[in-house]
């Protein structure tokens, strides 16, 4: 979990929290960099629980102090790993309550030299692997965990892409459709939990500055964003901060577009 580049400055209106209110819990998938690490940072800063999940064991450098109590190390490609990880999340649920979960942890295999991997040169194995992890994974929790967020009334956010509508020049066919997958799930995940107060909604994040961007990303930000720059972690994980919170109380089943313009 090592930080960006540039570590975002705390948001004031965020990291007021009341004293007196029960600590709420987040529950993250892929926190390691990139839009995972900026999303503990502010929910953190906001007085939030964080429990995260990652393949990795939790790595000493990381800037919060309850980092190795509430991390629990998962391979989200096997389904059993996946279950047990469940068992032992409920476990250390304080109250068996969960106020959210952000199924943010996704892969996107590439080819040799890192070529864009299609739909005729994707192996079944990497077909598998890739939707176990970016769309079963979401649903194997969010259904394990039904009983905790239904006692929170608390909100599942899935984060989707801005390739799972188009075709994406970097983003191989497997996570394209894997995140088209999980859109569709979103909408019906929404229509489901919302029966008992647990809304769902997604994001849809476009090129965001993190250390794993493409080369010739710049061409897609010259070109396509009317914006004319890349986004940054922290801008979105302030929207699935919105989305976990009651400013967003009525909002179920959305995917919101964060990518400055690209999507239009």
């Amino acid at each position: 979990m090592t930080p960006d580049k540039a570590k975002p400055r705390p948001d004031p209106a965020a990291a007021v929290a009341d004293p007196n209110a029960p600590r709420r819990t987040l529950l993250l998938t892929g926190a390691s960099r990139g839009i995972g690490h900026a999303t503990v940072i502010r929910f953190s800063s906001a007085g939030w629980r964080v429990i995260t999940c990652s393949r990795h064991p939790f790595p000493e450098q990381c800037p919060w102090d309850a980092g190795p109590e509430d991390h629990i190390q998962v391979d989200l490609s096997d389904p059993d790993n996946t279950m047990q990880a469940i068992r032992e999340i409920r476990s250390r649920l304080e109250g068996g309550r969960l106020h959210a979960l952000v199924n943010n942890a996704a892969i996107s295999p590439k080819g040799e030299g890192g070529a864009r991997l299609g739909s005729l040169n994707t192996d079944m194995e990497t077909w598998e692997k890739v939707f176990r992890v970016n769309f079963m994974a979401p649903i194997m929790l969010a259904r394990g965990l039904i009983g905790e967020l239904k006692a929170a009334k608390g909100s599942v956010v899935n984060v989707t892409s801005i390739a799972g509508s188009r075709v994406h020049p970097f983003a191989g066919a497997a996570y394209s459709t894997s995140k088209a997958a999980l859109a569709s799930l979103t909408r019906e995940m929404a229509a489901d939990f919302g029966r008992i107060g647990v809304r769902v909604n997604a994001i849809a994040p476009g090129e965001i500055d993190t250390t794993i961007l493409s080369p010739g990303t710049e061409k897609i930000v010259q070109r396509q964003i009317p914006l004319r720059r890349l986004g940054t972690p922290d801008e979105v994980a302030k929207i699935i901060y919105v989305l976990c919170t009651e400013t967003s109380s009525y909002v179920n089943g959305a995917e919101i577009h964060i990518n400055g313009g690209q999507h239009v």
